[in-house]
């Protein structure tokens, strides 16, 4: 399965937040995996605000020192498993229990708000899936948060695999997910995978499976020199520059 993008050889680093330089790539591309919040879905904060909810939950002081470093790690980390990084932030005495399940109730609310695609998102799977190519979405949310935004957008079909963080399933920035994405879609070699996200995360994630490109976005946390500095092969302005990417020549 997949298609070959017929170009010559891979360089990393091409192309900019603007205009897309056509990758090189001499395997077929047979899964992409996307990830969900600030890649394919409009943030727009709503992980900052259910963070400060959660603070409050556990105490955390509305203002002052502990919330301001403890909110810059939640940023400096965007993209990882969320039980994750509350355990990183306030240990393992339940502290990180509550203050995730709280964020998952306050995300919740938000989402039931309003939650909204990045402009040419759904184009973009649909385009992948005319070609023949898998598609998969991955998040650190919890799989129940996770369903509520597919539910909210209409996006339960929109791709074929969707996995989360699980008892048995590291999130970011372990290889994980994308491991258990290519098992499930059957893929032949990781160097036919491709990992899309908006964070450094999503593109160490990519670097660990050895996925064969990590390609950066513009429309959510990290900006292109963050996603540069991890690895990012490309950066995009958006997920609806990713055909123009691949398969223009």
């Amino acid at each position: 399965m997949g298609m070959n993008t017929s170009a010559n050889s891979r360089t990393a680093n091409q192309g900019d937040g603007n205009s897309p330089v056509p990758v090189a790539v001499t395997t077929s591309v047979e899964l992409v995996i996307f990830d969900m919040a600030g890649t394919t879905v409009v943030d727009d904060g709503l992980v900052t605000q259910a963070f400060d909810a959660a603070a409050t939950a556990i105490g955390v002081p509305a203002e002052g020192e502990e919330r301001e470093r403890a909110r810059q790690y939640v940023l400096d980390t965007m993209g990882q498993s969320k039980i994750a990084v509350f355990r990183a932030l306030f240990g393992a005495d339940g502290a990180a229990e509550t203050a995730n399940a709280e964020f998952e109730r306050a995300y919740g609310d938000l989402i039931a708000g309003g939650v909204e695609p990045v402009a040419g998102a759904a184009e973009t799977f649909s385009d992948l899936r005319t070609r023949g190519i898998a598609t998969a979405f991955t998040t650190g949310f919890s799989p129940a948060t996770q369903q509520r935004i597919l539910r909210s957008l209409g996006w339960t079909d929109a791709v074929d695999h969707v996995l989360a963080p699980t008892a048995g399933l590291r999130g970011r920035p372990f290889p994980d997910l994308v491991l258990a994405a290519a098992l499930t879609a059957q893929v032949d070699d990781l160097a036919n995978v491709i990992v899309v996200g908006d964070t450094s995360s999503d593109i160490e994630t990519a670097r660990r499976a050895r996925a064969g490109l990590s390609v950066g976005v513009l429309t959510g946390a990290h900006d292109e020199a963050t996603l540069r500095a991890a690895g990012a092969d490309h950066v995009l302005s958006s997920v609806a520059d990713l055909s123009t990417l691949l398969f223009t020549t």
